[in-house]
């Protein structure tokens, strides 16, 4: 049977069409379009889903040139999507504003009236908090959780929010405009932190909703990431290129389906995912959280099973950075160009791939260098969104290669304290799956090992394991599987990269000190920062 996935990540859509025959799912075509994220002064983060409308639409036409016939005998389509966006729809389903992204910072007053009040624990009223995790296992902590967006549109645009029918996530608002069915599934559900974990069948918790003064009606059925939702109507299959009628199945946020795209699905199984934001999440059977660290449980695509997850907010999005800023600024960097004799540089054509060249000559530890990766504020292990990067301790013979080497092992070392944070509540693997756009970079994926100390473990394709977690959904929703964990086990390591002895000394020194670096300019951040909230 063919399958496709749409994978909607922060900056694009990468369409997949899969084979699945003989218990193997293989790739026959993909497709990627992009679209706008805006970050605004005052900690705002939007997009607009009519451009994810038309991604869509562009990137299933683009596979339909190559792959028509394929195209024509697809059978059910799913989502693997970013998550804990607020989007409000009126009664058609329309988008009534845009998009407020999981990046959105703007409603720390929404947060502090809401939940920072009071006689307090780990600085979050007391009240509130345990019947939150009581009825939840999570906690509206972060100001950038949806309850406080929801309600920072209510105090800021009440004429829009009068007009709210529902709120929904990024790949629900999609189904809802190819079925007419508004749902969310279980996973998204849990993230908008209101799913009663409790409950036999998925259901909203009504003490957390109204102690958060949520309007239930405005919150859609929940249902499971492997649900057939409806058929796809007519005007949007025209509009995608593909046949009316096709099964629109739930699918999963990243989080959750990620992990199953990676074969990293079950039971203490530690994946670590690197793309514009980055995270290591590890799956449980039982609700974990660590309110000092911002480490929760997430519901994973399998019901009864969680992902304790910890994010951090710009993870290739420092890559992306350091090439903009640093790289293709100030190493004159030619991606197209004839004449290579005059100048060596000219000769790459990917800088990403010169750029890890680079990296290799610039030694481990990048001579005492240091780069910090909150260049949008941090979430985990502590939350602060007046936190931001910088490179520490340059000398006067630092060069561009220590710093662009430091970006990455900055990255790194953040995942590694995410790791050993997560210890203190769940065991995790000695062998780590890795996977997005930076493990594409052999490099990366050896200071990753290097720097972990254990065992990293790249899958075919690593950059589009979404697409594949919510591909073996579908497959599940079609009924050629009969649990996602089982499907997820097809999943196989195809490179594995060991940690080199000679370099554990200068990574867990300067890891010290990396950790070092938040708390001794915490005030500093806020002092520069600080009033723009």
């Amino acid at each position: 049977m063919y399958i496709l996935s749409y994978d909607i990540g922060t900056s694009g859509v990468k369409t997949c069409l899969y084979l699945l025959e003989d218990q193997s799912l293989t790739t026959v075509g993909s497709s990627l379009r992009e679209y706008d994220l805006h970050i605004y002064p005052d900690g705002g983060a939007e997009q607009d889903p009519e451009q994810w409308w038309e991604a869509l639409c562009e990137s299933t036409q683009e596979l339909r040139k190559t792959y028509p016939d394929q195209l024509d005998q697809v059978e059910g389509i799913s989502f693997c999507s970013q998550m804990q966006s607020v989007v409000l729809v009126d009664e058609d389903g329309n988008a009534l504003r845009p998009s407020m992204s999981y990046m959105d910072q703007r409603a720390e007053k929404q947060r502090r009236e809401g939940i920072a009040h009071g006689v307090q624990i780990a600085g979050l009223n007391a009240r509130k908090l345990l019947v939150s995790l009581r009825h939840t296992g999570a906690v509206s902590a972060s100001v950038k959780d949806p309850v406080w967006k929801y309600h920072w549109v209510r105090d800021n645009e009440p004429e829009i929010f009068a007009k709210v029918h529902r709120w929904v996530d990024v790949k629900e608002y999609l189904i809802g405009r190819m079925t007419g069915r508004f749902i969310m599934s279980e996973d998204s559900a849990f993230a908008a932190l209101l799913l009663d974990v409790h409950a036999k069948t998925p259901q909203w918790s009504k003490p957390v909703c109204k102690l958060f003064n949520v309007n239930m009606d405005h919150l859609p059925e929940i249902v499971a990431s492997t649900t057939v939702v409806g058929p796809l109507r007519a005007k949007q299959a025209e509009e995608l290129g593909l046949r009316e009628g096709v099964k629109v199945i739930a699918g999963g946020g990243d989080s959750s389906l990620i992990p199953v795209g990676a074969g990293a699905a079950n039971l203490n199984d530690t994946h670590i995912y690197w793309g514009t934001s980055g995270w290591v999440g590890t799956v449980t059977n039982k609700q974990k959280v660590d309110l000092s660290a911002m480490i929760a449980s997430v519901t994973g695509a399998q019901h009864g099973y969680y992902n304790y997850f910890a994010e951090l907010e710009t993870a290739g999005k420092c890559f992306q950075w350091v090439r903009d800023h640093l790289a293709l600024d100030e190493i004159n960097i030619y991606l197209e160009k004839k004449d290579i004799t005059s100048d060596p540089e000219a000769q790459n054509t990917s800088l990403y791939e010169y750029m890890s060249k680079v990296i290799e000559t610039s030694p481990p530890g990048s001579n005492g260098v240091i780069f910090t990766p909150w260049l949008h504020g941090n979430r985990c292990p502590f939350e602060d969104p007046n936190a931001r990067g910088m490179f520490f301790n340059l000398g006067i013979e630092t060069g561009k290669r220590d710093m662009i080497r430091a970006v990455i092992e900055g990255v790194c070392y953040h995942l590694r304290w995410f790791v050993e944070t997560q210890e203190k509540k769940v065991k995790t693997s000695k062998a780590v799956r890795f996977v997005g756009g930076g493990a594409l970079s052999p490099t990366t994926c050896q200071i990753l090992a290097d720097v972990l100390g254990r065992t990293v473990e790249i899958v075919d394709d690593p950059q589009n394991v979404g697409s594949v977690g919510a591909a073996i959904v579908t497959a599940c929703g079609l009924g050629a599987y009969n649990s996602v964990n089982a499907a997820a086990q097809l999943i196989k390591p195809t490179h594995r990269y060991t940690p080199n002895p000679d370099n554990r000394a200068v990574y867990d020194h300067n890891f010290a000190a990396f950790i070092s670096l938040y708390k001794n300019n915490k005030k500093t951040f806020a002092m520069l920062n600080g009033g723009k909230k």
